[in-house]
């Protein structure tokens, strides 16, 4: 009896054993998204997938270049008396990241998951700003502080809201 009894625990333990296995290799075989980045304001928020790159590969500059010229993003509206939230995955937090405003470092590269900025910044002359909105770009770099090399960006139009 007692060896009747381990013959049917060995055999559930080898289907566990290989529902497990299945299982992993049923997700090794998806995709994983690209992380998300988000910007919140007031209680908006917008979130995006990355608008190139993503997956920790070094982007060559034309696509860099592309990316920024890319006109399908997701906007939000700004009052400049708010403050503007950048929230990243700790994936990308992990390479250091930094904000861009027209394509131009407005921050250092940091490996922070949060950051805040206060809204009058991006309709700022002073800082490059141009009419009521401005194009802003969450870079992911490379790991290295101060690097220029680029994984991923996450792309999005701030409105002026008066």
């Amino acid at each position: 009896m007692t060896s009747m009894r381990s013959v049917v625990r060995r055999r559930r333990a080898v289907a566990a054993a290989g529902a497990v296995s299945a299982g992993l290799l049923v997700l090794s075989a998806c995709d994983k998204p690209t992380p998300l980045s988000t910007i919140t304001v007031g209680s908006s928020s917008v979130s995006s997938d990355a608008t190139c790159g993503g997956e920790d590969e070094v982007l060559e500059q034309a696509e860099l270049a592309k990316c920024l010229a890319d006109k399908d993003i997701k906007s939000i509206s700004v009052d400049p008396d708010e403050t503007v939230r950048f929230g990243v995955d700790p994936d990308v937090a992990d390479q250091r990241w930094t904000i861009l405003m027209n394509g131009q470092p407005l921050t250092e590269d940091s490996d922070k998951t949060y950051r805040a900025i206060p809204g009058s910044v991006f309709f700022n002359a002073q800082y490059g700003a141009q009419g009521d909105s401005t194009l802003v770009t969450i870079k992911a770099g490379d790991g290295k502080k101060g690097s220029q090399s680029a994984t991923g960006l996450w792309s999005f139009k701030l409105k002026k809201d008066d």
